[in-house]
């Protein structure tokens, strides 16, 4: 894998705000981008990745329309004048959009300020990453486990649904797919299935408990040229990991799988840890570990009580031991760069800014640390902090839509809804994407449009999608009355059994 993928495709997003910053707010390229961001009927191929592919020489112009033909010169100039207002030359951007997942990930961008503006934070034309639960058949039996995963459903997308599922999200032009679960790679049609997204353009990723990541299985993903692999590791001892993974002997085998990956090479490694109080104190020595490993990111996930992750709702921390936390993190990406840190938990955004007076050249989003010098306030807000509904969304294994795989709310069906349509029309993802209409605090913070508080977790203690975010110490108070009911519906339901 070269270094442009190492960077993740995700990384996208950043360099193609980046390029159209200086240009979108004028009204005569507003209307060029909706031109040239509309599909080619001949080519069957947005035009502007058209434009791309011939801006680069990826694609001969004797196969392209007159039309698509015509569109090159607009983006040639489109690009140059950019390239000039960021100070690095044509031929530097050029070079990035040499990478097919980088080209989709511009026409991503530019296609939804032609179909949705400048909106604030930006929605992209189709998620630049969708989380695929691919089955929810799993060799472990997490405490955490938002798809209270084990045994596959009954009705699971067979092969053949789930090619026409991945010819669905490339043809609304989703940038990237993470085959997760469950355990993705326990199906046996994952490979066929990973690597026709593969074929399409998609940059293809797999999310996984990493105990099945023999040295074999590495060789294989290799040769599936699957760019990216998450592993998920919660202790750094086997005593706390296998704690949470719920069967005995896993840290070993995790922790082999991971090395597996690294020494293969070629592969972007990444490793998850979903904080609890079960490891909040174990925290500092997973992220060493870590380092020692070798691995190119670390990936702080924020517990979500959904699931089976109901049941351990009191080990959620609270704000303030969050607040630490995440402080922590940010200052360990600060002083040491051999390993990135990211967090899943908005805040760390927030926390950025304030670490740095606002003159951090550096934004933590979801899924990616954003370089941006001399910018951050203006396009930090552009990036916006939780990305449920709005960056990425979530398929099930049979095939159901939600916002996020730790939001349960299903707007639609791939088996039976056009994915295009229910990403440009639903009510409940415009809802999320939308941070006027949140509650206080979240609403009122003046760190809304850069950070919008984790709607998943606002909906798991309170219900609802637009509540405060119980994980940040700006509601510390919807925190703990959240706990106490959760303390009130606990005693009732024991009371039951009682009875």
């Amino acid at each position: 894998m070269n270094e442009t993928n190492e960077n993740n495709i995700k990384a996208s997003l950043v360099d193609s705000i980046q390029v159209l910053k200086a240009n979108i707010d004028r009204p005569i390229i507003r209307k060029i981008l909706r031109l040239i961001s509309t599909k080619c009927p001949k080519d069957r191929k947005n035009r502007l990745e058209i434009a791309l592919e011939l801006m680069t020489n990826t694609r001969s112009r004797a196969d392209t329309c007159v039309i698509c033909n015509l569109f090159a010169p607009l983006l040639n100039g489109i690009v140059t004048r950019s390239a000039k207002a960021f100070g690095v030359t044509k031929e530097q951007l050029v070079e990035k959009f040499e990478n097919p997942y980088w080209r989709r990930g511009l026409v991503n961008t530019v296609t939804g300020i032609a179909k949705f503006g400048v909106t604030k934070p930006f929605v992209p034309s189709a998620p630049f990453l969708v989380v695929w639960d691919y089955t929810y058949a799993c060799n472990l039996q997490c405490k955490h486990c938002y798809a209270t995963a084990g045994k596959p459903l009954k009705d699971e997308l067979t092969t053949k649904e789930a090619f026409k599922c991945v010819d669905q999200l490339a043809e609304a032009g989703v940038t990237s797919i993470a085959f997760s679960g469950g355990e993705a790679l326990i199906r046996k049609d994952f490979f066929k299935v990973a690597g026709h997204a593969r074929d399409l353009g998609i940059f293809p990723a797999v999310a996984t408990n990493g105990t099945l990541l023999t040295k074999e299985m590495v060789k294989k993903l290799k040769k599936l040229n699957l760019g990216y692999v998450q592993i998920s590791l919660d202790g750094a001892c086997a005593k706390t990991h296998d704690m949470f993974r719920g069967v005995p002997g896993m840290f070993e085998k995790t922790v082999q799988g991971i090395k597996n990956c690294v020494e293969a090479g070629d592969i972007f490694v990444e490793v998850a840890t979903t904080i609890t109080n079960l490891n909040y104190k174990e925290f500092p020595e997973i992220v060493r570990l870590c380092r020692e490993l070798g691995i190119d990111w670390f990936m702080h996930y924020n517990f979500v009580p959904v699931g089976r992750g109901t049941t351990i709702m009191d080990l959620d921390l609270d704000p303030f031991e969050r607040e630490k936390m995440i402080r922590y993190l940010w200052h360990e990406l600060r002083t040491d760069d051999s390993m990135a840190l990211l967090s899943t938990a908005p805040q760390f955004a927030r926390i950025a800014i304030q670490e740095e007076h606002g003159d951090s050249a550096v934004i933590p989003s979801h899924f990616y640390n954003c370089d941006l010098p001399g910018q951050l306030q203006n396009l930090s807000s552009f990036v916006g902090g939780c990305g449920a509904g709005r960056f990425y969304c979530a398929v099930r294994p049979n095939g159901n839509i939600e916002p996020c795989v730790f939001l349960p709310i299903t707007v639609g069906n791939i088996r039976h809804d056009n994915f295009e349509e229910l990403w440009e029309n639903n009510r409940t993802l415009w809802t999320l994407r939308d941070r006027d209409k949140l509650q206080d605090n979240c609403g009122s913070c003046k760190f809304k449009y850069v950070c919008g508080g984790c709607r998943a977790r606002a909906y798991a203690y309170f219900g609802d999608i637009r509540a405060p975010d119980p994980g940040c110490i700006n509601n510390k108070e919807a925190y703990y009355v959240a706990m106490q009911k959760q303390l009130l519906k606990t005693q009732l339901t024991q009371l039951k059994v009682r009875v």
